[in-house]
């Protein structure tokens, strides 16, 4: 495969690195992810993270395990236990999807490598798109929240959210961008406060409890997110503590945007509860680990609750930004998603 390189994902002969995600910001730190072992723990413990990412990752693993002598049967199984990696985001599954369809032609190797590349291409562009027609709805001086992480990190391209914004800051309409922390693995806090200061939009970092205060002071103009799968309802499900600032958005008044790719789209998914909701390590939330070492607050026996996820109501979203377009509340009613 040819050399290839995007923010998080890095292509060097038969070998595919990631940036790992959970070194940053402090360190850029790529971790080799050739095997389908490796891709799987990375995804599991967040090194690769981002819907559109996890299923780019996917799909250029099973082409270069395919340039590197790998069996169509065995190919096969990679793919399905791959799938199976990280069950709500829809992107893998989609990108999946095309991969087996490949998978199945006479001349498989050059399939794979071919259909890969073109999902990456195809994200790049989905991702202008997307951050072209979410700009327009950005009104001068807009003082904008996000939460989670929706930039380059999670994406082959300029991001889902987060390359709405930086268009729209390059478009002389962003004063602030308030950025919750996103517990508790902080994605905000470590990868949206580092790619906007490196994008040079000023932000502000808020522990995820404080948006509501924002919103009572009236600092809010805007709320922007992305998703992890968007059922035929509307319904979106996407990083936990979402659901939470849609509805303080319905009671303050203010706009909540959710900005996706198609790939993020299930039609075949009624509604958001049918969507599946990843439980996570309940180690995650009773401490902290890092380099500095390991840390415990909560009682050795706490019992935890830890989705990964929530769902938010399509009766709370304001608009759903995709490459084709913004799709309205109405639209979506009349079953736009279907």
């Amino acid at each position: 495969m040819q050399r290839l390189q995007t923010t998080s994902l890095r292509v060097t002969g038969n070998q595919l690195f990631i940036l790992d995600q959970q070194a940053l910001p402090q360190e850029k730190r790529w971790l080799d992810a050739s095997s389908t072992e490796a891709l799987v723990g990375h995804i599991h413990a967040l090194r690769v993270r981002g819907a559109p990412l996890i299923g780019l990752s996917a799909s250029l693993l099973l082409a270069l395990l395919a340039e590197n002598g790998k069996s169509r049967d065995e190919l096969a199984d990679a793919l399905e236990i791959l799938r199976a990696s990280r069950p709500t985001a829809v992107n893998l599954m989609n990108n999946l999807d095309r991969m087996k369809q490949a998978l199945w032609q006479e001349d498989y190797v050059p399939a794979l490598v071919a259909e890969a590349l073109r999902l990456i291409d195809e994200d790049k562009q989905l991702c202008d798109a997307i951050a072209r027609a979410g700009s327009a709805l950005v009104k001068p001086g807009s003082r904008l929240l996000t939460h989670c992480n929706t930039g380059g990190l999670a994406t082959a391209g300029v991001g889902t959210a987060l390359g709405v914004i930086a268009l729209a800051h390059q478009q002389g309409r962003v004063s602030n961008v308030w950025v919750d922390e996103t517990r508790p693995l902080l994605q905000g806090g470590r990868l949206t406060a580092w790619e906007l200061g490196e994008l040079g939009v000023p932000y502000q970092l808020i522990t995820d409890s404080m948006a509501a205060s924002l919103m009572a002071k009236g600092q809010v103009d805007a709320v922007w997110v992305g998703a992890d799968r968007i059922a035929a309802n509307g319904d979106v499900a996407n990083k936990i503590g979402t659901y939470s600032l849609a509805v303080l958005a319905k009671f303050h008044g203010i706009p909540f945007y959710v900005a996706a790719p198609q790939t993020t789209l299930d039609p075949g998914c009624p509604n958001g509860e049918a969507i599946p909701i990843e439980q996570r390590d309940p180690r995650e939330v009773t401490g902290v680990a890092g380099s500095f070492g390991a840390v415990q607050w909560a009682p050795d026996d706490a019992q935890v609750y830890n989705p990964a996820f929530d769902v938010t109501p399509a009766a709370l979203i304001s608009g759903w930004v995709l490459d084709s377009g913004v799709v309205l509340p109405e639209e979506v009613a009349k079953g736009r998603f279907n």
